[in-house]
């Protein structure tokens, strides 16, 4: 898989059956491995902390999880890129981790949302194992309480561990444990959401239209809109700026 750089940020041209062998392989490989999903807000917010940016720059894979991203690869010289959206991949590793007898676990979400979350992937998924799953409380964590989370996922044998904390939180989580965690640990944002039945996804039309922004403003306006209005036209400025100047 072939890298481009977008507004600084190595995104992978890949596809989702290639990522997803991808991951598959590391956890038969061992060690930890970073994966993102990155869209418009992921990008904004590498531009604003040098950190952040330097943090995407060490994943392992980063895929194109909102249409502008696709369009940015496509512009690049990548023509047939495909969407490679967070809650799909999770799907599709859930279901090749069931078949294959991987063990997984989630990491993020309220109680009630984990809890949902677990019973239809599993009712989904045949055979799916989940051996952890904890919803972290919304404070920072002591030392303790967080040496405790890493043992209890290494005690668990969880091989990919699918985070769900919202950007830019659950990239700093999962950077900062790549060194302990001896998993593939996935970055999914909103999926957890999502696929526990607790919010709904923008239909498939206003997905492939780059408009999911506006579905999820209409149902979040009051968390949403600043984020929208900040983000949304920044983007389009740098990455215009960005293709004038050609960059690979």
């Amino acid at each position: 898989m072939k890298n481009h750089s977008i507004l600084g940020v190595p995104i992978d041209a890949t596809s989702y059956a290639r990522a997803t062998d991808q991951i598959l392989a590391w956890t038969r490989a061992g060690g930890g491995h970073c994966v993102y999903a990155a869209n418009v807000h992921v990008l904004i917010e590498a531009q604003d902390h040098a950190d952040f940016m330097e943090l995407l720059r060490r994943a392992d894979l980063v895929t194109p999880d909102g249409m502008p991203l696709v369009w940015m690869l496509r512009l690049k010289g990548v023509r047939s890129q495909p969407r490679v959206y967070g809650p799909d991949l999770m799907l599709r590793l859930l279901a090749a981790a069931a078949q294959a007898g991987i063990p997984v676990g989630f990491y993020g979400g309220a109680p009630e949302i984990l809890e949902a979350l677990v019973a239809r992937m599993q009712a989904r998924f045949p055979g799916l194992n989940v051996p952890y799953a904890y919803s972290p409380p919304f404070r920072p964590l002591a030392a303790q309480e967080d040496a405790e989370i890493i043992e209890a996922i290494r005690a668990a044998g969880v091989r990919i561990l699918f985070v769900g904390l919202g950007c830019p939180k659950q990239e700093r989580w999962v950077d900062a444990h790549r060194e302990n965690v001896a998993a593939v640990m996935v970055a999914v944002g909103a999926a957890f959401d999502f696929l526990a039945g607790n919010k709904h996804q923008a239909p498939a039309w206003m997905q492939r239209a780059g408009l999911e922004w506006l579905f999820r403003l209409f149902q979040e306006p009051g968390r949403l809109w600043k984020r929208y209005v900040s983000t949304n036209p920044r983007f389009i400025l740098l990455a215009l700026l960005e293709l004038l100047r050609k960059e690979p």
